[in-house]
């Protein structure tokens, strides 16, 4: 429990100090630097598989597992009392480096750099809870898996009635025991296929923290950190924190120190409830520092602050057990993924206009509607990770930029369906634009939830006829209700199709073809 509120340590020393009979400094600064010791938390989130990927963060180059491993092997030799921990989504949509290897590359990395403690996120369970397991716990197929210790306090397997996972995890440095809860966001199943739903259960997120954070305190734990795969956000400032973990962080128990946020991508160094909330980015265009200063006498952290650290190129030299890690992969896939599809003649970007409307998008629902023959499709934003650059397209851009084993399928919807599904776009808490491509429709931002739709029209300007069957190309992600669209469950499904990547390949090739291209 930070105690923060009451007194400083700051204020605390030069208390001591003017009240010293003798004045001395030098007298008394050994025995108040060995009643403290300084901690540091090194964390990540929302990796992603992000190996040789590189982003843009306010005009610098940043990102790449070399750079962050180089910042995070620099910040670790600061304070030898450190700990790297994350908090989810380490994988899932990841480029072919890493999902073409199963993901293996990824969790080779992070053991790489030592992480001390996890906890999954949605994305560890894109393909089950048994590969899951085999990520995580090796001895399958010769992985040895991963060394980082993981927790979670809130996803029971419906197999047994258990938790899949530690509810807590203690570690202990320098004489300090600081405990490690990990939960996820209950939306968690909301972004599985039907069969992997089934798998597990996401109980109350505050509810498993405060459970758990008894039975440390019982241990005589104090200092308590929450590795949170739930949204958070702030100003750079520390103002305004909102998203789900502001909102939750002042139901915790008293004695939540520090909270690692994730799944949202977003910003967050803030205070709320006197709990830290941390959260950097995603992708590994940065990392969270936070600095402990705990009391050796009451084990309870009385000071605490946080700085995210971007992983600017130009700043540090990449890591060069990295580099040889990623070239060992990339030698590996480079015959396959280096073949050229086509040449786009200007970028086509997954990013959305004030309509919620992505050019990429809706290309990619373009060619599911080509490939499947039918009247109308639909794509989700969310199985899209990277826009398409101007010039040669080749086979790794597109497994970037769709990076989800998902297909098209076909089904049919009345107009009402298709109506009905539309509306799903708006919730009380999200706005979740669907692409659609084949027809055309008007809404009502203002309207209640629900009632939002005011026209809609086919590809040949005639209204919709909500007893009419339209034929439908959509992810079989989509069709299983993915993302909160179960309206699109309703449908009857006529057939499968090809994998959306390989029907982007071949719309490509016919739409920007290249005198080389190949697939």
């Amino acid at each position: 429990m930070s105690i923060l509120h009451r007194v400083s340590f700051g204020f605390l020393l030069l208390f001591f100090i003017l009240g010293t009979t003798d004045g001395s400094i030098a007298s008394i600064h050994p025995s108040r630097t060995n009643d403290y010791t300084h901690i540091q938390l090194l964390g990540l989130n929302d990796f992603h598989g992000q190996l040789d990927k590189y982003q843009d963060l306010s005009g610098n180059k940043v990102g790449g597992a070399e750079y962050l491993a180089a910042y995070l092997k620099k910040y670790k030799q600061k304070n030898k009392h450190t700990l790297l921990v994350h908090s989810g989504d380490m994988v899932g949509g990841s480029p072919p480096i890493s999902s073409l290897h199963k993901n293996e590359p990824t969790i080779e990395y992070l053991n790489l750099l030592n992480i001390d403690v996890g906890t999954p996120g949605n994305h560890e369970f894109d393909e089950g809870v048994h590969e899951m397991q085999r990520l995580i716990h090796g001895e399958i197929d010769g992985f040895s898996g991963s060394t980082t210790s993981y927790s979670s306090a809130n996803i029971i397997n419906k197999k047994t009635g258990n938790l899949l996972f530690p509810p807590y995890i203690i570690k202990q440095i320098n004489g300090i025991n600081i405990g490690f809860i990990g939960v996820v966001t209950t939306e968690t199943t909301k972004f599985l296929l039907p069969e992997y739903k089934e798998e597990i259960e996401v109980i109350d997120e505050v509810q498993a923290i405060n459970q758990t954070a008894e039975v440390l305190k019982k241990k005589g734990i104090t200092s308590i950190v929450v590795l949170a795969h739930i949204s958070a956000q702030s100003d750079k400032k520390g103002g305004n924190p909102h998203e789900d973990l502001a909102k939750m962080a002042p139901q915790m128990d008293e004695e939540v120190d520090v909270i690692f946020g994730g799944h949202n991508h977003a910003y967050a160094n803030t205070i709320v409830d006197n709990k830290l909330i941390v959260q950097a980015y995603s992708y590994g265009k940065a990392f969270s520092e936070v600095k402990l200063t705990i009391d050796r006498h009451t084990k309870e952290i009385i000071h605490k602050e946080a700085t995210i650290i971007p992983t600017v190129h130009h700043k540090i030299k990449p890591d060069q057990e990295t580099l040889t890690l990623l070239k060992k992969y990339k030698k590996r896939i480079a015959p396959y993924m280096n073949k050229i599809i086509g040449k786009a003649p200007k970028e086509i970007t997954r990013k959305q206009n004030v309509n919620g409307e992505s050019p990429l998008a809706k290309t990619i629902a373009e060619s599911g509607r080509n490939i499947m023959e039918t009247d109308i499709a639909f794509y989700h934003h969310g199985g899209i990770r990277a826009s398409l650059n101007e010039g040669i397209i080749t086979k790794e851009d597109l497994y970037t930029t769709l990076p989800f084993h998902h297909r098209f399928v076909r089904i049919t919807l009345t107009g009402e369906q298709i109506k009905t599904a539309l509306e799903q776009q708006w919730t009380k808490d999200e706005e979740n634009r669907l692409q659609a491509v084949g027809l055309t429709y008007t809404w009502d931002h203002t309207a209640p939830i629900g009632s939002r739709i005011i026209t809609l029209k086919d590809i040949h300007g005639k209204e919709i006829q909500s007893k009419k069957a339209y034929t439908i190309a959509i992810s079989n992600y989509l069709a299983s209700g993915g993302d909160g669209f179960t309206a699109f469950t309703k449908g009857k499904l006529v057939e499968g199709g090809p994998l959306a990547v390989d029907a982007l390949a071949s719309y490509l090739q016919q739409r920007y073809p290249a005198e080389v291209a190949k697939y």
